[in-house]
């Protein structure tokens, strides 16, 4: 019986084998070595989070405003007002706010804008124009 074709086949096998295992080698040497980043990583994101949390508890709280009413309008419409050159209307508010040019909005700017007048932050220059406080 003549086995030469028979160790001519496991040799190729052999090869394909060797190959293949030193192919998956390499490879899990480039996976260890992206793993070890995103351990490095996730480690610095740890650090970062507790130090950040850290600082935090250390800072005083920031109030809106004294006595400016708790509602998320009232920071942006000083914000608008910081930015203007000039008098206000509530449409213009409304606008600067990114609020829906409705009626029912408008009325609501004007409420909270004749609100502010009354807390002393704004000034009603004449009818429905209103300015920052000097």
């Amino acid at each position: 019986m003549n086995i030469q074709p028979l160790l001519d086949t496991l040799g190729i096998q052999e090869d394909a084998a060797r190959a293949l295992a030193d192919d998956l080698r390499t490879q899990i040497t480039e996976l260890q070595g992206r793993l070890r980043e995103a351990e490095t990583h996730l480690e610095h994101l740890a650090i970062t989070r507790k130090t950040v949390t850290a600082l935090s508890e250390r800072l005083p709280a920031h109030p809106v405003s004294p006595g400016l009413p708790e509602h998320p309008d009232y920071p942006r419409i000083l914000a608008a007002f910081n930015e203007a050159t000039g008098p206000l209307r509530a449409r213009d508010v409304c606008e600067a706010l990114d609020h829906e040019l409705l009626p029912k909005n408008i009325e609501g700017t004007r409420a909270k804008l004749k609100r502010l007048v009354k807390l002393d932050v704004l000034t009603e220059v004449d009818a429905g124009r209103f300015t920052r406080k000097q």
